[in-house]
């Protein structure tokens, strides 16, 4: 790890009503309370439903939780006669920090592009959020194109044409690896990583580049964080199944106690 604060985030997906959302908030705070947990070496935000948001916004300031909170999505438009679509300036009245922006079940079950990407990037920008921008290649792209020729592409698309960037994360989710159970190794997760900031470092700024956490995502579990995180390359790591289990993503976001194994 470099002095980029760890970020283990917890994208829910299509699960948990606000009922079960508080009670998996409770237990997953509790557990890293009673753990000792140090929020400033590692940050630990849930992405929970928008049905789930205010609930957990609630339990998060009414118990002074450490946890961070997040969004799984946001409009590209700010306001209008967009049905069924949620602004990025509804998000940030209700104290949403990060949101996803192109996680590949957009792109591949939504149709979402490059163009697309930019601007809901350029949305979360405008409204104060930090996009946590994913990116990724399936398994006919990998063996065709090579691991990081798709991420990093996704990556320049997303950044390109802002005015100034605001603070960004991207989250490198190898398509072949969500929810298969197969996993990129730590060596392959780290080469990936490391490419796409140095394509971040030649298109705007090396300080750019150091400053931006890059996450690993893809079958990630407790047993196997630890692999990951070892790299400077790699800041953190998106989780999904696994963060639905409170016991679960609480060992997941305390992997530095297995660093010294």
């Amino acid at each position: 790890m470099t002095n980029r604060v760890a970020l283990i985030a917890g994208n829910w997906k299509m699960n948990l009503d606000h009922q079960q959302a508080i009670a998996l908030v409770q237990k997953l705070a509790w557990s890293l309370k009673d753990a000792g947990h140090d929020y400033s070496t590692a940050e630990v935000v849930v992405f929970p439903p928008f049905t789930d948001i205010r609930s957990v916004q609630n339990l998060i300031d009414a118990d002074k939780f450490e946890l961070g909170l997040g969004a799984q999505d946001l409009s590209k438009f700010d306001n209008g006669a967009y049905t069924g679509e949620v602004s990025g300036a509804f998000l940030s009245k209700l104290a949403v920090d990060y949101v996803l922006v192109g996680h590949s079940e957009r792109r591949t079950y939504h149709n979402e592009d490059d163009v697309t990407i930019q601007a809901k990037t350029a949305a979360a920008f405008r409204h104060g959020l930090v996009p946590v921008i994913c990116v990724g290649e399936t398994l006919e792209e990998l063996e065709s194109q090579g691991a990081a020729a798709v991420p990093i592409r996704q990556t320049i698309a997303a950044l390109a044409g802002h005015e100034a960037l605001g603070d960004f994360v991207i989250a490198y989710e190898p398509v072949w690896a969500i929810g298969t159970g197969k996993v990129a190794t730590p060596e392959e997760a780290a080469s990936v990583c490391g490419k796409i900031r140095a394509a971040i470092a030649e298109e705007h700024g090396a300080e750019i580049a150091d400053k931006t956490r890059i996450l690993y995502g893809g079958s990630v579990k407790a047993a196997n964080v630890a692999g990951f995180l070892r790299s400077p390359e790699v800041d953190g790591v998106l989780v999904g199944g696994a963060s639905l289990d409170a016991d679960e993503f609480s060992g997941i976001a305390r992997f530095q106690k297995h660093l010294a194994l």
